[in-house]
């Protein structure tokens, strides 16, 4: 059973797969200081100035709701999300680029069929 879990884990799409968790773990950290610490106060000073509060955490309803941090984190995804759009979206750009460049020649045999067929339509 261990052998199997090892031949398991050291496989390419497990190994892909936990990178990319950390990277995304690693990210997240990146756009949440984004938000925290760039787009608040740059963006959302005004509107926490008129409602005399210094942290999007101190946005409440009825005192106890705190929306202010839904705020945030409903900001955090759409950031999150459009990035990796892009992200794929360049990915899929370039695999048809590479698709287009170069289709594959016919196999052999195919070409050998095709002489023959020319030929004798001559």
């Amino acid at each position: 059973m261990l052998q199997e879990f090892k031949k398991f884990a050291m496989r390419g799409n497990v190994i892909d797969l936990a990178i990319g968790v950390i990277i995304g773990g690693a990210f997240g950290k990146i756009v949440s200081s984004l938000i925290d610490d760039v787009i608040t106060p740059l963006l959302l000073k005004p509107a926490l100035d008129a409602a005399q509060l210094s942290e999007l955490s101190e946005l409440t309803l009825w005192g106890t709701v705190k929306y202010g941090n839904f705020l945030a984190g409903v900001l955090n995804f759409v950031i999150i999300a459009f990035v990796l759009f892009l992200i794929v979206k360049g990915i899929n750009s370039m695999k048809k680029k590479e698709e287009a460049a170069a289709p594959p020649a016919p196999p052999a045999d195919v070409q050998l069929l095709t002489e023959i067929r020319d030929l004798l339509k001559k």
